[in-house]
């Protein structure tokens, strides 16, 4: 491969854009491959600021690309963690119903997790539920065994290796800015110059309607940006969690709510809220960028969203900025957790696809045209599907920039 030439370009150092090259690789060694990612660091974004739970697939809507993905993709993960040392620690997860008025959306998540099937459900009693959780209060629960965590940016790391190993190219600090096609070929414009490629593979991330536009692509659906701060358990108050605890979640909204998630180290987040960021990296509350902060606003979809969501919204925005309301919400399911037992965590930002008519965008979404791949929506389970979207990304761009 020369400095400026590839067979295919892989625009973002995410975990997406790193498993797409990987898979690549697998499937075309010797094929020149370069990845560029406009931070200094991989996995500088949501790949690097989420709590490492390894999905099993109860949420997803039966036969969506998200529960057939995250199904393959988990197995595939897994595997390639445990060829590659990465530890994952299946934890399970407890779903709980606090009482009664949330049964019927536990019983529908039953039934769609077992459409999915999702490996050794059960539906537990209380008396069960304190086996499982000693501390949680509840009705009914949900109880998922298969339910792991990991670290994802031990992952990406590990990818990269092996990218590079396989005679990849990467490099960061070089912004994408916009792709023509060119016969056969894609001219790729970057911070650093052109580069030329027989096709190109664009996992931008927060920057997916943006790097969309830029190749000619439409800019819709729009990507909103919501952060979601985490609090931490104090080293006594660890015990009161032994896996993860999770809320019956909302069909209606894509967040799952606030929960509880024991990580590889033993440390114990509480979150994340779901607030709008002011910025597309606006990880802190007093980040804002001017620039996407109007888009937003000013963006009918976003419009129809805030008015149809204004007190779900409105609740999320009271806990980010109450610490005893954030308390509260977590008291629901552990009644013993004190408000000296928690402190100000790490933050993370989602990028959301959001659709004109105010939908936020709920399966991922795959897009582009001729020898120009986009990955338009990719929230969670995005990480856990990583290989498994990498490998159908892969397949489609070996396929198709051969034919083109």
């Amino acid at each position: 491969m020369t400095a400026n030439h590839a067979d295919v370009l892989v625009v973002g150092g995410g975990i997406l854009g790193l498993a797409t090259a990987y898979q690549l690789l697998r499937r075309q060694p010797g094929l020149r491959l370069a990845l560029i990612e406009r931070e200094a660091t991989l996995a500088a974004h949501q790949s690097g600021h989420n709590s490492g739970v390894l999905h099993a697939g109860l949420y997803y809507a039966p036969g969506s690309l998200k529960a057939r993905l995250c199904r393959e993709g988990k197995a595939e993960l897994e595997a390639f963690a445990a060829e590659h040392d990465v530890p994952v620690r299946r934890t399970g997860k407890l779903v709980v119903a606090v009482d009664a008025s949330e049964l019927p959306a536990l019983e529908g998540l039953r039934r769609r997790a077992e459409a999915n099937a999702v490996p050794g459900l059960e539906v537990v009693e209380p008396a069960r539920m304190r086996e499982l959780e000693p501390h949680v209060r509840g009705v009914r629960g949900l109880w998922s065994p298969s339910t792991a965590v990991t670290d994802y940016g031990r992952i990406c790391a590990v990818l990269a290796d092996r990218i590079r190993q396989a005679g990849g190219t990467i490099e960061t600090g070089r912004v994408f800015t916009g792709a023509t096609t060119r016969g056969r070929e894609v001219v790729a414009r970057t911070s650093r110059g052109d580069l030329v490629a027989g096709g190109l593979v664009v996992c931008a991330g927060l920057w997916a309607d943006t790097a969309a536009r830029s190749t000619g692509d439409p800019d819709e659906p729009r990507i909103v940006p919501f952060r979601g701060d985490y609090y931490v358990l104090t080293d006594d108050a660890r015990a009161l969690v032994r896996g993860l605890i999770y809320p019956v979640p909302d069909p209606r909204f894509p967040f799952l709510g606030v929960h509880f998630t024991t990580r590889l180290d033993g440390a114990v987040w509480a979150g994340p809220n779901a607030v709008l960021a002011l910025a597309r990296t606006g990880y802190r509350r007093r980040d804002v960028a001017v620039r996407d902060l109007a888009a937003t606003l000013t963006y009918p979809g976003f419009i129809r969203l805030a008015a149809t969501y204004l007190r779900t919204g409105a609740a999320e925005m009271w806990r980010d900025l109450s610490r005893r309301a954030f308390l509260g919400a977590l008291r629901r399911y552990i009644p013993e957790l004190r408000g000296d037992q928690i402190r100000f965590g790490p933050s993370g930002v989602r990028a959301q696809a959001l659709d004109r008519d105010g939908t936020l965008v709920d399966d991922f979404r795959l897009g582009g045209r001729g020898r120009i791949l986009q990955v338009r929506n990719a929230p969670s389970p995005a990480a856990t599907s990583s290989l498994a979207i990498g490998g159908m990304l892969a397949d489609t761009a070996l396929e198709r920039f051969a034919a083109a």
